[in-house]
Parts: structure tokens; sequence; C-alpha cells
């Protein structure tokens, strides 16, 4: 599909700005083609440029002593990419990785920072995004330590549909390996665990899946937990963003 038809308000952070924000911000986006598996930024590297997704999905890594990389959290179309700059920071340990291809819009980060000053609607979206995004990876590091490959890849895959308009994802055995954090040999046992109960299917670097209730119905409690926060502070933005504008 063509880039020019992409509309930077498929992201819901841009779309709830005021009308004046937006228009002086989109003068400043620049729409992207993100490609699966392209590093969008590196752990410890200077980021001058902040992400926000519009059919695209990004994965945080973290890097483990062990060499291996292991899944921190996921930003789609509800979020952005970088949201460290918005605080001061330059660098972050993550490594931000293209999960889905797609599209989206970046932003130079020196006005990412000029806007969060000045703009307090985006200040607050921002913010409200930031607390999100730190409770799913709260919620993540507790399921890495306390469920089963199993259960934290049914939890991967729901975090994944959540954001996309379809149940289909091309993801090769590596990128699970490096989502979950574990060798590659766990995670074939465990997509062909799910595969074999008929919940997904899984053939050539495409995952699709079957059975969403029951894929529910198999992930651990961190999936509802995570997603009643998220939906918390984020479908109910318009009534905060109200207050914060009056």
């Amino acid at each position: 599909m063509p880039l020019t038809t992409h509309n930077p308000k498929q992201n819901d952070i841009l779309a709830a700005l005021p009308p004046a924000d937006f228009s002086r911000l989109l003068r400043r986006l620049e729409p992207v083609e993100l490609a699966l598996g392209q590093a969008v930024h590196e752990s410890r590297s200077r980021q001058d440029y902040v992400y926000f997704p519009t059919t695209s999905l990004i994965t945080l890594l973290q890097a483990m002593e062990n060499g291996r990389t292991a899944g921190m959290a996921l930003v789609g179309n509800e979020g952005m990419v970088g949201i460290a700059l918005s605080m001061g920071g330059e660098t972050t340990p993550s490594r931000a990785v293209v999960q889905r291809a797609g599209h989206g819009y970046r932003l130079r980060a020196s006005v990412l920072q000029t806007e969060f000053g000045n703009g307090a609607t985006f200040r607050h979206l921002l913010l409200r995004f930031a607390q999100a995004l730190l409770t799913q990876m709260a919620q993540t590091a507790l399921c890495s330590q306390r469920h089963s490959l199993a259960q934290q890849l049914c939890r991967w895959l729901l975090l994944s549909l959540d954001r996309l308009p379809s149940n289909e994802l091309e993801m090769t055995q590596e990128m699970f390996a490096n989502l979950l954090g574990a060798p590659c040999a766990g995670v074939t046992d465990a997509a062909a665990g799910l595969q074999a109960q008929g919940l997904i299917e899984y053939s050539g670097g495409k995952c699709t899946v079957l059975d969403r209730s029951r894929l529910e119905a198999q992930v651990c409690p961190c999936y509802a937990l995570g997603k009643a926060e998220s939906d918390r502070l984020l479908v109910l933005k318009s009534h905060w963003l109200e207050a914060a504008v009056a």
C-alpha cells in the first residue's frame, strides 16, 4: 500500500491532539516505512528520532547476560517509541525492533522535547502513555519469572493482536526466541503445543491465531491485568484531556 494513503491520526496519541497542536506537529512529522526486523534505535545509542507507529508493531528488547534478548514491551498505534527522550534521556538500555512491518511517522528528538515543554495536552498524553508502558514492562518482568513459556507466548500473541487489524503475524522462530528470551527449541515446542490444540497455525514464518477466546483461556493472568491498566490509562484519555486543557 502506498505510504501516501496513511494518516498520522491512525496513531492514538497524534489523533488525540487538539487541532492547533496537531497542525503544528504535522509540519514536522516524517512518514516512514518500517521493515520487519529493522532496528529503529539501538541500545545505548543516541536517539535522534521518536516513532509513532500506525500499522507497524515495535518491540522493546533488553539484552541479557547470556547474550540473548528478551522482550520488555510492545508498542503499536496506541503509543510512541522513544518516550525517554521526553524525560531528558538521550539513550536507553533497550533496543527497539520492528516486529510487524508497516508504516508510521517519526519526529526529531529536538522537536519532541520542545513540544513536551510547551504543549500541556501533548505532555499529558505522553506521560499517560509512559505510565502504561512502565506497567507493561513490570508485568512482563513478573510474567517471565512466574509463568511457562507457552503462557508467555500466548500473552505476546494477544498483545500483538490488540494492536493489529488482523489475526496474522509474520514471525520467525528466531524472532520469537528473541522476544521470549528463550532458546529456539523451547519456543518451537511451545508453539507446537498451541498448534496441536488448534489455537494457532504456524508455518513458514507466519503465525495465525485461529481461536482467540481459547488462547485467552490459556494465557496467564498477566495479560488481563496489564490490559485492564492499559485500557484505564489510554482508552479513557478523552475524559482527563478535557480536564487538562480546561
